[in-house]
């Protein structure tokens, strides 16, 4: 030290009298900032680590640098946990129920309401890393959702009450086309009976193209992004949110592709 003091020009005593000042300032600062990384830590149920930490402090106007923020989430024994970045599969194309055409190819937009009804299944988070499962079923023409169910399984069951209701609901005429992906829950025989009984035409996509069903996809996220989906305490309050949402998506809920219009507003034109 005494080479680098004498290169510099400064004394010893007041090198070591500048170090001193300047720890005592880093102790006052992380003194400050502990209590505001352990609310931050704590607020985000500990899955910010110190990178989202540092983010946060510069959101609030406090910048901290990420190393800073690292060591005092380990002086005080915090350790981040990233939830697992885990997607229930929800189709399962490997059956040997049989599929059925895509229908839809080189096809052109429906004119009127009940000419194609899009099916799809997704997940809906439950506390203690359990899921349920909601079934849609879409008018392609007014984007309405015609009918759904959701049950804490993926059964046949699933989808074909989510038919049932929408049959119950919409008469539909013979000649519907009724499409889906190629999960097996869409080629169980049950379900194809009552296709079958109601007239409707079964349409699959092709293997492996998520694009064939691009628009119940897109509802999907459209649900999950305004419904700030995270988990429900139990089935039954996911189902009564789910019911409340899809009400106010048929009757509320302005759609762009729509001209702005409302489901209902748009099939009373």
């Amino acid at each position: 030290m005494r080479c680098v003091c004498d290169a510099l020009n400064v004394s010893r005593s007041g090198y070591y009298a500048w170090r001193r000042d300047a720890e005592c300032e880093r102790a006052r600062r992380d003194r400050e900032l502990l209590p505001v990384v352990r609310e931050i830590f704590w607020q985000h149920k500990r899955r910010y680590g110190a990178r989202r930490i540092a983010q946060e402090l510069k959101f609030r106007g406090n910048p901290c640098g990420v190393v800073r923020v690292a060591k005092l989430l380990k002086n005080q024994g915090l350790r981040a946990i990233q939830p697992k970045s885990f997607r229930p599969k929800t189709t399962d194309s490997r059956h040997a129920l049989g599929y059925s055409p895509n229908l839809l190819l080189n096809r052109g937009n429906p004119m009127r309401i009940n000419e194609v009804w899009l099916a799809d299944i997704t997940y809906v988070p439950l506390r203690r890393g359990w899921f349920g499962y909601l079934a849609l079923l879409m008018d392609l023409y007014s984007r309405r959702i015609v009918g759904w169910d959701f049950q804490e399984s993926m059964e046949e069951s699933l989808v074909l009450a989510a038919l049932q209701s929408a049959i119950a609901e919409r008469q539909p005429p013979p000649g519907l086309i009724h499409h889906s992906d190629r999960g097996g829950q869409y080629a169980g025989k049950r379900l194809r009976g009552v296709l079958r009984r109601a007239g409707m035409k079964q349409s699959m996509s092709r293997a492996g193209n998520c694009y064939d069903n691009a628009f119940l996809e897109s509802c999907f996220g459209t649900l999950k992004t305004e419904l700030e989906l995270d988990e429900y305490d139990d089935a039954l309050q996911a189902r009564r949110e789910l019911a409340a949402y899809i009400a106010y998506y048929n009757l509320e809920r302005r759609h762009s592709s729509l001209e702005y219009a409302t489901p209902h507003e748009f099939e009373n034109r």
